[in-house]
């Protein structure tokens, strides 16, 4: 799947995102792509307010997203998982995640004041966390390549 394609999904779902005035975030290795930190995005992670969840399925279903059956992982204790397939793109969506590191959970849920900045893709403004804040996030998932990513690019 070319980048392009990726990018052009996420613009889409931004634009119904923002219209609907969901509380959402770009994360992960997309997050890190748009830093210049990595050049591989697998999917698109994106972090949602709890609250917004019933609205982000309705707007998934309007976009043609395919919801894919969830695989439980013991990572992970997140609220809500929904993986989906939008024109070809995997999309993750995460609510009230929560990672479990050494048998305790830590709530590593969205919260609006952890969006620092938007980036701009043609029009469409995309809410992005702290690559702080997502490294200390893949810290705890035991992500040490991504971690190592990071802390290269910050040094």
């Amino acid at each position: 799947m070319d980048l392009t394609e990726k990018i052009d999904v996420l613009k889409s779902i931004s634009a119904k995102f923002n219209r609907a005035g969901i509380t959402w975030s770009l994360g992960a290795s997309m997050l890190l792509y748009f830093k210049g930190i990595t050049t591989t995005v697998n999917d698109i992670d994106i972090l949602v307010a709890d609250e917004n969840v019933e609205q982000v399925k309705a707007i998934m279903k309007a976009l043609k997203g395919e919801l894919q059956p969830s695989i439980p992982n013991d990572k992970y204790k997140s609220k809500a998982f929904l993986q989906y397939v939008v024109s070809g793109v995997e999309i993750d969506i995460i609510a009230g995640f929560a990672i479990v590191n050494d048998g305790k959970i830590y709530d590593c849920s969205l919260l609006p004041n952890q969006i620092v900045e938007y980036l701009d893709l043609d029009g469409k403004k995309i809410p992005l966390q702290s690559v702080d804040l997502w490294c200390k996030y893949y810290e705890l998932m035991g992500r040490d390549e991504k971690v190592q990513l990071i802390k290269k690019v910050k040094f």
